[in-house]
């Protein structure tokens, strides 16, 4: 890998670093700050299996990502995951989480528009077709589970003690669940654009072969793991806290809810399976685990009252939807410009 290629990927490697630092947060926010996991604890098995999930399963969403604009060259792919993740990092650093989905879809558009590319509107208005249905997916999950657990631990008549432990052991479960479908839906976020330029020759190891996307999703891997250790710890107390005070029996259900809506929309095996069946199967796109973790939370508030929900927070988010798209486009565009006319890089490619 030539140091030219690996400058211009070091802005995929600090949007998979923001990711990190964010996006797992919504995962494990809500058992941490239930005080059932450690933060450690959770910082380690977030990260396993979102490297598991990013190299056995990112193929699918960072397909459907590639068709919403060609970034076909390599400094252009730096400046697109650079506004990505400048976005990204800024919402970080306020403690408010955002979505690496929307910032990345914000960076291609911002792009398509600088070279004059068409941008892909039937890719698009499948990716925002995601982003609206997966909020009230994850609210509708998380309120079935909810009931139906909750019916389930009345009629078995759990010991309180038995509960607690059966809820951290389902909480693990689920996070790990989680933080692979993680990998595999938003790791096209991270790498997705620098695909078709990677570098690498596939390696086999033992029974498996990996093709040099798969290197590069690895990678991509490591910086989120990077990104979880060294700054998600505050991003999670403003979802495991100050959002709504959860209890871990709800802390798990969330943390289920949304490892399944993130599943559902990166699991080609499942979409394919579906079709076999003449069934309908939801679009392999990057989905926002923010809206996810977010939907699934008021779902559970709502039907409680919505008195515990804290609405200012949630509207400060919810505003962080609409902007982050806007203001990465803006940034893309922007720094485009001075790469190209200032720097004198190829930033497309006729």
């Amino acid at each position: 890998m030539s140091l030219t290629y690996l400058f211009f990927l070091s802005s995929g490697l600090f949007l998979g670093w923001s990711l990190g630092a964010n996006d797992v947060s919504n995962i494990f926010g809500a058992a941490v700050g239930s005080k059932m996991l450690k933060f450690k604890t959770a910082a380690f098995i977030a990260s396993f299996f979102i490297i598991c999930g990013a190299v056995f399963g990112g193929s699918g969403t960072t397909e459907t990502l590639t068709k919403l604009g060609d970034v076909n060259a390599l400094a252009g792919s730096f400046m697109v995951a650079l506004s990505a993740a400048v976005t990204v990092y800024f919402m970080a650093k306020t403690g408010l989480t955002t979505s690496t989905s929307q910032a990345i879809v914000g960076g291609i558009i911002g792009w398509n528009l600088y070279t004059g590319k068409q941008t892909n509107i039937t890719i698009l208005l499948k990716i925002i077709s995601g982003w609206v249905i997966c909020p009230f997916l994850s609210a509708g999950i998380a309120i079935l589970l909810y009931f139906t657990l909750k019916n389930l631990i009345n009629k078995c008549h759990i010991h309180v003690l038995m509960q607690h432990q059966l809820l951290r052991l389902g909480l693990i479960l689920s996070g790990a669940f989680c933080t692979y479908a993680l990998g595999a839906n938003n790791i096209a976020n991270v790498m997705g654009v620098f695909v078709d330029s990677a570098p690498f020759e596939s390696v086999k190891i033992g029974f498996f072969t990996f093709n040099p996307a798969q290197i590069l999703f690895f990678l991509g891997g490591l910086a989120i793991s990077i990104g979880i250790f060294t700054y998600s710890q505050k991003v999670m107390a403003t979802i495991g806290t100050h959002l709504m005070k959860l209890s871990p029996f709800i802390a798990f259900v969330i943390v289920f809810s949304q490892a399944v809506v993130l599943f559902v929309f990166s699991s080609s095996t499942l979409q394919n399976a579906l079709h076999t069946l003449s069934l309908p199967a939801l679009p392999l796109v990057p989905v926002s685990s923010t809206q996810a973790v977010i939907g699934a939370i008021l779902g559970i508030g709502l039907i409680k009252g919505g008195h515990g929900i804290n609405w200012s927070i949630t509207g400060k988010i919810v505003t962080g939807w609409f902007t982050t798209p806007v203001f990465t486009l803006i940034i893309c565009f922007t720094c485009l410009f001075f790469l190209e006319n200032v720097f004198n890089q190829i930033v497309f490619l006729p």
